[in-house]
């Protein structure tokens, strides 16, 4: 009996150095997120925000289930309360709502250990065969094993390494589990997604950023500055710092794409996609594409890593895919519908009622684009009035009414920018289209109400959206011209009313910051109107103290052109 008991003491103490041993080679990965994300402390609320998991199904169409972190899905709600947004939010908008329906199920916090403890089996309760269920994890696959969030898994893809841990923290404190390498949980994942008759794809990680220094953008274009080596103010996510996207080709990203190709299941690198499409873009806008810390986006972020899965579904050859890839769509960009003709650069005119209006009646309200036929020459560029009444920057945005014009960009073209007469007034209530006055880096939540549906939209600063935009011309290679708003037909002492105080100011701020040329419309046209006199100035109005008449929009029409001109604009040798 006593060898016995002395071989077992053996045994125990042989088996407790193994476990040791492993302990010492299964280190946790370093949180490099640094983000504090409690979503998971309360499950209860978790599961009253989250949808029921097969809940959006329309009669037997499949459904396609999103499984992630707050990448996907920021917070308990998903709704941008913040200023942060999952791509998830978005990814609906790439698949016809007729054939199949999508469904958020991630939520922030989550690795694939603690996703597919605690949420994995509700999800499973709603799938049905011919379902597809999109795996992107790992963000949170860090840190300790047994205490703090309890969320890290063992680095790598082995089948066989395993850990066995008690829980120190959490609500879930006392309890053992066993703890195993991140591709083996992509294997479960799919195995039990097969076994429910559904399609499982991977996918890697969306970028986070870091700071780089210094950082030279492929096209030389880091900031919206024309000043060489110096940095615009960066956004809201931080300093005038230069910034970088980080791929995961050597951990998440790799050991995805090893799991795919094991299990013979389609795999989608967003990582490089977003990336890769990141390394275009100004460090000031790849900023901004993040809200509050380096990981989690904004809506521009969230929209733009959806789109990237939705193209890299459609680049995706696995034959599982393809039936997905029929009910796609939305994927081409929105266009202005421009006509170009060879060898002549596009002039895009973008603005409010001022530049734009019905422009078909001789007594009516007329805007000064739809009198660019008289300064232009049509021999030598195109031009096309993309302004539209009633927006203010924010709005022009908000719609996708911009996004339409930087699609269509080409190195050459030309962008005149000219808001103001909507953007002031408040941000939360009425139209929803005012700014933060000024030319700050500074943004704000405003919650608001679209289309009778509650929304949540960051705002911010008049001067930080013409900043964008210019960002945005010069990026495709366009030249961006700001043009100050129109005077409003208001008079005091015999001299009409101007704003160089404000929007005026604003204006050559951000000319001053970015470099960019300047029209000064709204002295040119109050310099003219000061000269004839409150009385005959009336004729250059219709109705009311803002909207022009035919004669209103051809004399700012010759505005533009005089301050082309007085500029030695690039854009000048182009008119009439």
């Amino acid at each position: 009996m006593t060898r016995h008991i002395f071989a077992l003491c053996l045994a125990i103490a042989a088996a407790s150095q193994t476990s040791l041993a492993q302990q010492a080679d299964y280190r946790p990965m370093d949180d490099v997120n640094n983000v504090v994300d409690l979503t998971l402390d309360s499950l209860e609320k978790v599961r009253t925000a989250r949808p029921v998991a097969g809940s959006s199904r329309v009669a037997d169409h499949p459904v396609l289930f999103l499984v992630g972190n707050s990448t996907m899905r920021t917070g308990t709600k998903g709704n941008g309360d913040n200023g942060q947004w999952g791509w998830g939010y978005f990814a609906h908008n790439y698949f016809d709502a007729s054939k199949i329906t999508v469904e958020n199920q991630a939520l922030g916090g989550t690795s694939s250990r603690t996703f597919y403890r605690k949420l994995w089996p509700d999800v499973k309760k709603g799938i049905r065969p011919g379902d597809y269920v999109v795996i992107e994890l790992g963000h949170n696959d860090n840190g300790p094993f047994d205490s703090g969030r309890c969320r890290a898994t063992i680095r790598g893809i082995s089948p066989t390494d395993s850990l066995v841990v008690t829980l120190k923290e959490g609500p879930d404190k006392g309890k053992q589990e066993t703890v195993w390498s991140y591709g083996e949980y992509m294997r479960k994942f799919i195995r039990e997604t097969r076994a429910l008759g559904a399609h499982p794809i991977l996918m890697s990680l969306t970028p986070r950023k870091r700071e780089a220094a210094p950082l030279s953008s492929p096209k030389g274009n880091t900031s919206p500055s024309a000043s060489d080596g110096k940095e615009a103010p960066a956004g809201a996510a931080g300093g005038a710092k230069s910034w970088q996207p980080v791929r995961v080709n050597e951990t998440f990203g790799l050991w995805a794409r090893q799991i795919a190709e094991e299990m013979n299941v389609p795999f989608v690198d967003l990582n490089e996609v977003s990336a890769s499409k990141y390394e275009q873009m100004s460090t000031w806008k790849l900023n901004y594409h993040f809200y509050l810390d380096n990981i989690h986006t904004s809506k521009f972020g969230a929209e733009h890593n959806a789109r990237c899965a939705a193209e890299g579904l459609m680049a995706c050859t696995h034959p599982d895919v393809q039936p997905l890839k029929a009910m796609m769509t939305g994927l081409a960009l929105p266009s202005t519908g421009v006509r170009r003709e060879k060898g002549k650069p596009v002039v895009f005119i973008t603005g409010d009622s001022t530049v734009k209006n019905t422009d078909n009646d001789s007594t009516g309200m007329w805007g000064w684009g739809s009198q660019a036929w008289r300064i232009f020459d049509e021999n030598k560029v195109t031009f096309i009035n993309c302004a539209q009444a009633g927006r203010s920057c924010r709005t022009y945005i908000r719609e996708g009414r911009w996004e339409k014009v930087y699609n269509d960009l080409q190195r050459g073209d030309f962008v005149l920018i000219q808001f103001g007469h909507n953007d002031i007034g408040e941000l939360h209530i009425g139209k929803h289209r005012g700014e933060i006055p000024g030319v700050a880096d500074t943004s704000c939540v405003s919650r608001v109400t679209l289309n009778g549906e509650a929304y949540n939209e960051v705002v911010y600063s008049f001067g930080w959206y013409l900043r964008k935009m210019i960002d945005d011309c010069r990026q495709k290679g366009a030249t961006p011209i700001l043009v100050s708003l129109t005077p409003r037909n208001e008079w005091a002492g015999g001299k009409i009313e101007r704003r160089n105080d404000t929007y005026g100011e604003w204006y050559r701020a951000v000319a001053e910051q970015t470099g960019c040329e300047f029209v000064d419309l709204h002295n040119i046209t109050a310099d003219a109107l000061d000269g004839i006199g409150p009385e005959a100035a009336k004729r250059y109005y219709n109705h009311d103290h803002t909207h022009t008449s035919l004669a209103g929009a051809r004399l700012n029409a010759v505005g533009i052109a005089i301050g082309l001109t007085r500029n030695g604009s690039p854009l000048a040798k182009h008119l009439k």
